[in-house]
């Protein structure tokens, strides 16, 4: 049996694969935990750790553009919208998006996919110029070498959550991608608390009716923001091609077992709502299941500076060779 090591987060539609109740023919999947699962991306991308690991999907195009030797199969565990993500500072004074030009916005990481995700509604829905804000950011994108000149980081050791108390940042994105943790992934980073109401005052949403934004949205565009993707080294599947689609099998019968223990997502009560907002499956796998979004985040990313001007349309083309049955 041919080990793979698997850094996966901690989703009940992969525990399946992780106890190979859901087998890949021919492989042992071996689970190593890393909490929170970030920190396992830039490692996947520099060194290769893992034989098999969830990436962001953009760090995941960023470094398959910059020649990293991964490929990935169109299995997304995680997926969310993103309209609720930015909340403005007490005494900013915005009040729609395009107040946001000229200001100073607060986000983990340039490429981090709330950012890219959030960056592509306010341009294309709003008509936000990205470029006349300032990003600030307090962590480094797990590929380097294409942050824009409108970038600032951080360098005194204070987070997101403090500058946007402090009011020396206008706005910030929320949890992971902001406020709701500080500096580099690590064990309980995920501890810093939001920022709190100062002498009566609390940050507020930029968009209030968040969620009625986005299901519109979805029904517009039928873009659902995919916030991972599987990727695998790409020595393996040279030394083995039948490994992806092996792989994406697993997957699939992982998440179908999930579904007939727990129909209703009682173990993911935030995928049940999502199930609502789209009247469907809360993770779909496949490419043509997912084109809608996989384009957007393409041209996003191009658009926003992190992949050349030329990379390719093609989203099949994102992927290993393989079988890949909408599922």
């Amino acid at each position: 049996m041919q080990k793979l090591s698997t850094a996966l987060g901690d989703y009940p539609h992969v525990r399946a694969l992780l106890d190979q109740t859901a087998a890949v023919p021919g492989h042992s999947v071996e689970e190593v935990q890393v909490r929170p699962i970030i920190g396992a991306y830039r490692r996947m991308i520099r060194d290769l750790e893992y034989d098999v690991c969830e990436l962001a999907p953009v760090s995941y195009l960023m470094a398959r553009q910059a020649g990293v030797a991964l490929t990935a199969i169109p299995v997304f565990l995680n997926r969310r919208f993103h309209h609720g993500d930015v909340q403005c500072g007490p005494r900013s004074g915005i009040r729609v998006p395009r107040d946001l030009e000229g200001r100073r916005v607060g986000v983990r990481a340039y490429s981090v996919s709330t950012g890219v995700w959030a960056r592509g509604v306010l341009t294309e829905e709003y008509g936000v110029d990205i470029d006349k804000i300032t990003w600030v950011v307090d962590d480094d994108d797990h590929v380097e070498g294409r942050v824009p000149s409108n970038v600032e980081r951080v360098t005194d050791g204070r987070s997101l959550g403090e500058l946007l108390r402090a009011g020396e940042i206008d706005a910030a994105f929320t949890g992971n991608a902001g406020t709701g943790r500080a500096g580099a992934p690590r064990s309980g980073w995920t501890a810093t608390a939001e920022p709190q109401p100062v002498d009566g005052d609390a940050p507020y949403p930029l968009f209030p009716e968040s969620g009625i934004l986005a299901s519109d949205h979805y029904v517009r565009t039928g873009v659902y923001p995919l916030h991972s993707v599987i990727a695998l080294r790409s020595d393996l599947v040279a030394r083995d091609s039948s490994l992806p689609t092996a792989l994406y099998a697993a997957f699939t019968e992982a998440k179908r077992q999930q579904l007939v223990a727990d129909p209703d997502w009682t173990a993911l009560p935030r995928f049940a709502r999502q199930a609502e907002q789209i009247g469907g499956d809360p993770v779909p796998y496949g490419v043509a299941a997912n084109e809608p979004s996989l384009a957007a985040l393409v041209r996003y990313s191009r658009d926003q500076g992190l992949l050349d001007a030329d990379f390719s349309d093609d989203t099949r083309a994102l992927f290993a060779d393989g079988d890949y049955p909408d599922a």
